[in-house]
């Protein structure tokens, strides 16, 4: 039996013990651990509650540790559950700084332990089904792609405005539509963002504008804004276009006056569908997988860590763009960012 513990008593650490008591994971939660010892983890409550995390690498019975703190923290976590071997499951971003995120990628490889950053929004439905399409060549060659995610302030997490804990805007939250670009068009190579011109900047939780153009001609843009107003329902969406047709996924979370929505379309030369999909828990199916991967001791393809890393150095440029008024060149493209993760799962 699988051993685990989650770091970080916040939302989602909750978030991932439910996910895990849905899988009938529950009760292996041996673990909880937080600043502050004692009480009861109200989504893991058989789990003990404690603040040293010495504990949790001393104990031979936990072979898996789930990572939910602030990214500033990854690194120095990540690295010592690496190295005490276990097999780590770490939230995303991946780390703050790419010197970390090698660090952290190197300390995994060097380990022979499953390492996986939490990407959960690969594991929507409409984001899975559109990834399938593109790979089975459904719409052609790709030509753009655009992604839209908006947000209410994150009241729940004092630390998402901290940008030296979580890195600004879109680092926490526009990389999941960084990775989703990475993912569909191929190599990134220029990022340029646009959004309120202020000094201090980087720090603005304005609406944002981020353009990346890919070394396969792509071109994919991202609007990210998570400053809407308080009980505004969260909406994403992201449409393709290639040159053998259209697809387009549209998720709005339920709100007091409507029920949710999840609809994919595609528009393609001998393929049209439209279809609404079924409320689902992209959580419980992201650790469904990583611990599947654990039980068979292979590399999680379907994230691959390399993804994470790409997807951290585009919202380090975008950010860097931001602030600078200028496009920022990427430079770390010798390593290729492989759209083969997306029929791994």
């Amino acid at each position: 039996m699988t051993g685990i513990a989650i770091v970080g008593r916040g939302a989602m650490g909750s978030t991932h013990a439910r996910a895990l008591e849905s899988l009938g994971r529950g009760e292996q939660i041996r673990y909880v651990v937080s600043r502050t010892a004692g009480g009861e983890a109200e989504a893991a409550p058989a789990a003990s509650v404690i603040s040293d995390f010495e504990v949790v690498l001393d104990d031979p019975e936990i072979d898996v540790v789930s990572i939910c703190t602030p990214t500033g923290t990854h690194r120095e976590l990540a690295v010592s559950a690496l190295r005490a071997g276990k097999n780590v499951l770490l939230e995303k971003p991946i780390a703050l700084a790419m010197d970390d995120a090698r660090a952290i990628r190197d300390e995994a490889q060097r380990s022979g332990k499953v390492f996986m950053v939490a990407q959960v929004v690969r594991f929507f439905d409409g984001y899975r089904q559109l990834a399938d399409d593109v790979a089975a060549g459904k719409l052609g060659r790709l030509l753009s792609a655009r992604a839209t995610r908006l947000s209410s302030k994150p009241d729940w997490a004092d630390w998402l405005r901290d940008f030296a804990e979580a890195g600004g805007m879109l680092v926490d939250f526009g990389i999941h539509d960084f990775d989703q670009m990475n993912l569909l068009l191929g190599d990134p190579v220029e990022v340029s963002a646009t959004g309120p011109s202020v000094p201090g900047a980087r720090n603005a939780s304005g609406p944002v504008e981020t353009t990346i153009t890919y070394r396969d001609g792509g071109i994919g843009q991202v609007l990210s804004y998570a400053d809407l107003s308080s009980g505004a329902p969260f909406r994403s969406s992201v449409e393709v276009v290639g040159t053998g047709g259209f697809a387009q996924y549209e998720y709005a979370a339920a709100s007091s006056g409507s029920s949710a929505v999840s609809r994919y379309s595609l528009s393609a030369v001998a393929h049209d569908s439209r279809f609404s999909l079924a409320a689902e828990d992209p959580y419980a199916r992201q650790l469904e997988y990583f611990l599947d991967c654990v039980a068979r001791e292979v590399e999680p393809g379907f994230c691959p860590t390399l993804s994470a890393l790409v997807a951290l150095e585009v919202a380090l440029a975008a950010t860097k763009s931001l602030e600078l008024g200028v496009p920022v060149r990427l430079d770390s493209n010798s390593n290729s960012n492989s759209n083969s993760a997306a029929a791994d799962a």
